[in-house]
C-alpha cells in the first residue's frame, strides 16, 4: 500500500528536519521513515503529531502531598499521523495493539473500561467538551517507543497527544498547556480509574524541565534551563509491570495522608517539620515505622528539590548529580519503594547494584512510582555507547533507553 508522505520528501523538507533534530536523537533518516510509514494508505490531508514519555528527575512521591517536584521530558515518544474526517467518531491505529474507536456523543464512564487506552479517549473527549472546546472525528494511526507500564508515563503521553490534536486541529492552538494537563489528569482519574497526580501531564505538555509546587490545588510551575548537555539519561527496563501495584502506590499516599492527619492536616505538607519531629514515638507507636520513614522521605525530598533547582540555574553539575544521588538512596531506604511486599525477584535492587559498580554511572535512582519497571541512569556523553552496550548484555537491547532532555511538550510537527 502506498505512503501518502515518501520518506525522501520529509528528508528535504526544511521545516520537518529543523524540528525533528530538536525531539530526537535517532538519526534523520530514521526519524523520517517513521513518519512516512504512518502516512501508509492515507489520502488527503495528513497532519504529524509527537508527545514524549517524562522522566521524574527529583520529588519521588511529594506530588499527592503537596510538595515540590522536578521532571523532564525526553526524546522517547508517540509519534503519530492523522487524518481528519467527518465521521463523528476517533479511530485509533497503534502499532502492536488491536485498533479501536470511539464516538464523540457516547461518553459515558464505563468501568469495565478502566485501564484502557479507549477509557482515556472518552476522557479527553468529555474534558474538551465540558470545558467549551471544540472536537471532530480522525483517524490516527501511532507508534510509540515509551514502554508500558515502565514509569515513562505512556498514559500521560498519550492523553497529551490527543490534547494537542483536538487543539491544532478543532481549536486554532489556543488552549494552554496548563489546561491541556488539567484535562489528561482528568481522564486519568475519572474515565482510567487511576488516581494519578499532575506531574506527568504537566511534564509532558510543557516539554524541557518543569519546576512544580504542588502546594495549591493547582501546582505552580516554572521551565528551567537543562545546561547539561554533556549528560545522557539512559532508562533501564529491569523487569515487572506497574500495571498490577496500584495497592502499593496507594499505601505511600494513605500512610504519609494518616501522618498529616494525626496532626488535624490533610496533607503533610501543611505539617512543619518540627512538630513532627517531636512526635515521632507517638507516630511510630499508632502507625508504625514504615509510616514514619515514609514522611521523613517527604520533608528530605521537597527540601532535595530547592537544591536541585539551585544546581541547575547556578549548572554546579556535581552537585546537581549528588542531589540525585541522595534522593535514589532515600527512595530505597526511607520511602521504600524499589520492590513490593514479598517480591523476591528483587529487579530493581538487582539493576541499581550492577548499575552502581559500573565506572560510567555518576548517578542513580529508581524511576518514577517504583516497585518494578525502570531505573534511572546518568552518564557522561563519552561513556554512554560503551555503557549502554554493557547493560544491553545484562538486561537485552529492548530494555535500554538512552535519552535526553527534549525542549518541546507534546506538539503538532508541521512541515
Amino acid at each position: 500500500m502506498a505512503r501518502l508522505l515518501k520518506k525522501e520528501t520529509l528528508l528535504n523538507n526544511a521545516s520537518f528536519k529543523e524540528v525533528a533534530s530538536t525531539l530526537y536523537t535517532a538519526g534523520l533518516d530514521d526519524v523520517c521513515e517513521r513518519y512516512s510509514s504512518l502516512t501508509e494508505g492515507m489520502n488527503g490531508d495528513v497532519f504529524l503529531f509527537s508527545s514524549p514519555g517524562r522522566t521524574e528527575i527529583v520529588g519521588n512521591h511529594t506530588d499527592h502531598n503537596h510538595g515540590k517536584a522536578i521532571g523532564g521530558s525526553v526524546s522517547i515518544d508517540i509519534a503519530c499521523a492523522v487524518q481528519p474526517w467527518d465521521k463523528a467518531e476517533v479511530l485509533i491505529e497503534s502499532e502492536g495493539f488491536s485498533p479501536f474507536s470511539t464516538s464523540l456523543t457516547d461518553l459515558e464512564i464505563d468501568e469495565k473500561k478502566y485501564g484502557t487506552s479507549e477509557a482515556l479517549l472518552k476522557g479527553i473527549i468529555r474534558g474538551f467538551k465540558d470545558r467549551g472546546y471544540k472536537v471532530g472525528g480522525f483517524f490516527a494511526r501511532m507508534q510509540s517507543d515509551i514502554l508500558k507500564g515502565a514509569g515513562i508515563s505512556s498514559s500521560a503521553a498519550f492523553e497529551l497527544l490527543l490534547c494537542e490534536i483536538f487543539n491544532a486541529l478543532y481549536n486554532e492552538d489556543k488552549i494552554s498547556f496548563t489546561e491541556c494537563a488539567i484535562i489528561g489528569q482528568y481522564a486519568e482519574n475519572v474515565y482510567f480509574g487511576k488516581p494519578s497526580g499532575l506531574l506527568d501531564q504537566l511534564t509532558i505538555a510543557r516539554g524541557g524541565i518543569s519546576m512544580m509546587d504542588f502546594k495549591k490545588p493547582f501546582p505552580d510551575s516554572y521551565a528551567a534551563e537543562w545546561h547539561f548537555s554533556n549528560l545522557w539519561l539512559v532508562i533501564i527496563n529491569c523487569g515487572g509491570d506497574h500495571c498490577n501495584l496500584t495497592g502499593e502506590y496507594a499505601a505511600i499516599r494513605k500512610e504519609m495522608n494518616e501522618v498529616a492527619r494525626y496532626f488535624g492536616k490533610e496533607t503533610l505538607i501543611e505539617v512543619d517539620e518540627k512538630d513532627f519531629i517531636e512526635n515521632i514515638l507517638p507516630l511510630r507507636n499508632k502507625f508504625g515505622g514504615r509510616a514514619v520513614l515514609r514522611a521523613m522521605h517527604f520533608y528530605d525530598e521537597t527540601k532535595r528539590v530547592e537544591e536541585a533547582c539551585k544546581y541547575l540555574a547556578q549548572s554546579e553539575e556535581e552537585k546537581f548529580l549528588d542531589v540525585i544521588n541522595k534522593s535514589g538512596l532515600s527512595s530505597y531506604t526511607l520511602l521504600q519503594n524499589c520492590y513490593p511486599a514479598g517480591d523476591t525477584e528483587q529487579s530493581v535492587p538487582f539493576a541499581l547494584a550492577v548499575v552502581s559498580r559500573d565506572p560510567a554511572v555518576v548517578a542513580k535512582r529508581i524511576h518514577g512510582g517504583g516497585f518494578a519497571g525502570t531505573i534511572l541512569t546518568f552518564v557522561r556523553a563519552k561513556d554512554k555507547d560503551a555503557y549502554v552496550q554493557r547493560m544491553e548484555k545484562i538486561f537485552g537491547k529492548e530494555n535500554v533507553f538512552p535519552t535526553t532532555i527534549r525542549s518541546a511538550g507534546a506538539i503538532q510537527i508541521k512541515y
